[in-house]
């Protein structure tokens, strides 16, 4: 009977026996109604509706947003406190290898200092005022080292290397050292340098030039312009020897290739960007003289130039003919004159024939001078002059560089000049033959006009094209723009519809199945008439004592667990009604409990 007592009320039941009669406790226990225990379980639902209105009194409190912003301010002052006292960590190495990080940091816990790392990890940071003397140690360490090995890796050579080891040793040396030059640019963050380097031959046709590839990590947001990019590649090719400059290859980070490989007319980047530099400028300056007289926009100009780029070096020597040989300049001048004599009488060569007698004289005999007999007869007169005179000599040695302008070919098209008759109205009309010839001359000043080198230019006067604007002589509602917002306001409307329907349709009706509405109080089942005590105090008056509810600043919480409070009172009532017996066995197994 006892159990069975029990397990038909439930906790929340204990709590609405409070409500019951106190006859009902005499009828099963012979005691005055039993009024402790029914009165104990009044006062559980009594605490806790105390505890809500407690809460809801802290509420009120006008000290509560005090003691909070008091609290705040201590832990405020307590972190800043916290916080002054914590050391001021800076940047002992940064961009480190995966190894030197390790090595350093086995070091300063060897040392016993603090350290921790960036946000990103990407640096080591110790308090401010250990960094120099910890880089100082470390460096003593051998730390950090570098990624790559320069020429200190020939520092510590075996004896009896061999030859072939010692050239990778020297080429792993030179590409270590090439990498620290190109990572000291601010712009890389770090290099890899990859040498080829033939094996050389004692035949000149099998002989190859080496070659060099080059892979730069850049720093985010950071890239090589040109001027680095040929700086870089001219460093390698001069650190290697025989190495040519379109022999090194240079790639970023994702695969770009930073040297311009030459074009299919032998120009490199940096020829064609002189190319146009020259484009541009006389286009500019053709632009700014010709804007004044016809508008901005009213005319336009291209150029294209013709550039030598070939480096020419001549040196000639040219004799000329003279001119009067009178004025001609005399280096040198020499004469001579040489006359023979020929004498009567024996001569010749002694022997038989000079021996013979004379032959008769063809002639009569002159007589000389003098007594003697003899006569001298001239047989021959030489005479030789020789004059040297100065020659027309002309050296000259012409160094041509290259980059100098060819040709010049200038288009300008004019557009109609708009003219404005008495009445105002205005039409577009062309120009003038003889402001176009105008304008053809001051294109040629403003270009530097050569017709040696055959420049030419072509000015054409024509009507430019215009856009005719659709929504020109439409009304501002229909134009294309209010359009595309009609429809995109039509847009929004249709989706707040939709979202409306489907929560008067789908979302509310399962928000009521998930939360039906709280069941109204169970009518009391004694008659009117009969009044209810609880502790010898009618109920409505012991309602009224448990807890005084204002219905109009109550929350929810508090109505709901009135509302229940309420339903477990009528439960214990009706019960109490309906078998007296069971609650007086309830009742004397709670005293029986107590004592």
């Amino acid at each position: 009977m006892d159990s069975s007592a029990n397990s038909l009320i439930n906790p929340d039941a204990r709590m609405g026996l409070a409500g019951a009669q106190p006859g009902a406790g005499a009828a099963g226990t012979g005691q005055p109604g039993g009024a402790d225990g029914l009165g104990g379980l009044g006062g559980m639902g009594g605490n806790f509706t105390q505890r809500l209105s407690g809460l809801a009194q802290m509420r009120g409190n006008p000290r509560a947003p005090l003691i909070f912003a008091v609290a705040l301010l201590v832990a405020i002052v307590a972190g800043l406190f916290l916080w002054s006292r914590a050391p001021d960590y800076k940047v002992l190495y940064s961009n480190l290898s995966d190894r030197d990080g390790g090595s350093i940091i086995t070091a300063l816990q060897a040392a016993n200092i603090p350290y921790k790392f960036s946000d990103n990890g990407g640096a080591i940071l110790v308090p401010a005022d250990q960094v120099h003397e910890m880089r100082l140690r470390l460096a003593s360490e051998g730390l950090p080292k570098s990624g790559s090995v320069g020429f200190e890796l020939m520092d510590n050579q075996k004896f009896g290397i061999s030859q072939f080891d010692e050239q990778i040793n020297y080429q792993r040396a030179l590409e270590g050292e090439l990498e620290r030059t190109i990572e000291s640019i601010s712009t890389v963050k770090s290099a890899r340098v990859h040498l080829a380097i033939p094996k050389p031959s004692v035949f000149v046709r099998d002989k190859e030039a080496p070659s060099a590839a080059v892979l730069v990590n850049l720093f985010p947001g950071r890239v090589l312009d040109e001027g680095q990019v040929v700086a870089i590649t001219h460093m390698v090719s001069s650190a290697v020897p025989e190495m040519p400059v379109h022999g090194v290859t240079i790639l970023d980070q994702d695969g770009n290739l930073l040297t311009q490989p030459s074009t299919g007319s032998g120009l490199d980047a940096s020829q064609l960007k002189y190319r146009q530099q020259i484009e541009r400028n006389t286009q500019q300056r053709i632009d700014a003289i010709l804007s004044p007289l016809f508008g901005s926009g009213n005319a336009h100009s291209q150029v294209s130039a013709d550039i030598d780029f070939s480096h020419s070096e001549q040196t000639s020597e040219n004799y000329g003919p003279n001119g009067n040989p009178q004025q001609a300049a005399i280096r040198s001048q020499q004469s001579s004159s040489a006359t023979e004599m020929s004498q009567s009488g024996a001569s010749g060569v002694p022997g038989a024939l000079s021996n013979q007698p004379p032959q008769p004289a063809s002639a009569p005999i002159v007589a000389g001078n003098g007594a003697s007999g003899v006569t001298t007869t001239p047989v021959s007169d030489h005479k030789d002059s020789t004059t040297n005179y100065e020659l027309n000599k002309t050296v000259s040695h012409i160094d041509q560089p290259m980059g100098g302008i060819k040709r010049l070919s200038v288009a300008v098209v004019v557009n109609y000049m708009q003219v404005t008759d008495a009445k105002g109205h205005s039409t577009m009309q062309p120009v003038t033959a003889d402001k176009l010839e105008q304008v053809t001359q001051l294109v040629k000043d403003a270009m530097g006009f050569d017709a040696q080198r055959g420049d030419s230019v072509n000015v054409v006067n024509s009507a430019f094209s215009t856009e005719v604007d659709p929504d020109a002589n439409l009304p501002w509602w229909r134009t294309r723009d209010m359009i595309a917002l009609y429809k995109q306001i039509a847009t929004y409307l249709g989706i707040g519809a939709v979202a409306l329907f489907l929560y008067f349709v789908m979302v509310k009706p399962a928000l009521r199945r998930a939360f039906p509405p709280p069941e109204p109080a169970i009518p009391a089942l004694a008659s009117p008439d009969e009044p209810i005590l609880l502790d010898g105090i009618p109920a409505a008056e012991r309602e009224g004592a448990v807890v005084e509810i204002e219905t109009d600043s109550e929350t929810l919480a508090l109505e709901s667990a009135k509302h229940k409070y309420e339903r477990n009172l009528e439960f214990a009532r009706g019960i109490a009604r309906q078998d007296p017996k069971i609650v007086a066995t309830v009742v004397k197994n709670w005293v029986s409990d107590e004592r």
